[in-house]
């Protein structure tokens, strides 16, 4: 979300951009910018039968899949693909499934192909995940399996007090070890 109060996203390639360019135009107060982690989740329809799973080298998601479909963004265009690509690779599993792959336009499209239960599984951020009714998440992948996962917050030049109060909120409680908490509970 960009604002006249601030900047908020969840698309780190995009936010890049965005952050170069109010840089640039020199509208970021780069004092507040506080950044909170995510990860990626596998998710199954809600009606599926399958629970729990371990993400771990040598897990074998295409015998989960089965016959079923997998459905991330596009490994060459969005961000959740590109992860989801890296993470299988460094597993060791991309190989096996990649001709399984629904390459999505963006994450809620495929949040969508598995509530419908158009696809077995889908690879998605958590934060995602738990807000799509008709999916259930059935693992996460370990965070050294890709790069980290950042949402990046900044108030700009413009924004009220407030906002770089709260953000200096978050700061403060990220240096007494507790957004590790609301991370867990936000993000899975």
């Amino acid at each position: 979300m960009h604002s006249q109060r601030g900047v908020a996203t969840s698309k780190r390639d995009s936010l890049r951009l965005v952050v170069l360019k109010l840089r640039w135009k020199k509208t970021v107060k780069e004092t507040t910018r506080v950044n909170l982690l995510s990860n990626s989740v596998l998710i199954a329809p809600k009606t599926s039968l399958i629970d729990k799973v371990t993400i771990e080298p040598g897990f074998d998601l295409a015998k989960l899949a089965g016959d079923g479909k997998i459905v991330t963004g596009d490994v060459k265009a969005v961000p959740v693909g590109r992860y989801a690509k890296s993470a299988l690779e460094k597993l060791g599993a991309w190989s096996a499934v990649e001709s399984q792959f629904v390459r999505a336009e963006n994450v809620r499209a495929a949040l969508l192909l598995v509530a419908r239960n158009e696809a077995a599984l889908g690879i998605v951020y958590a934060t995602d995940a738990k807000i799509e009714p008709g999916v259930k998440i059935v693992g996460t992948f370990p965070a050294n399996s890709h790069q980290p996962i950042i949402y990046p917050f900044a108030a700009t030049t413009t924004a009220k007090a407030e906002a770089a109060d709260y953000l200096a909120f978050l700061r403060y409680i990220g240096l007494q070890g507790h957004l590790r908490k609301i991370r867990v509970h936000i993000f899975g």
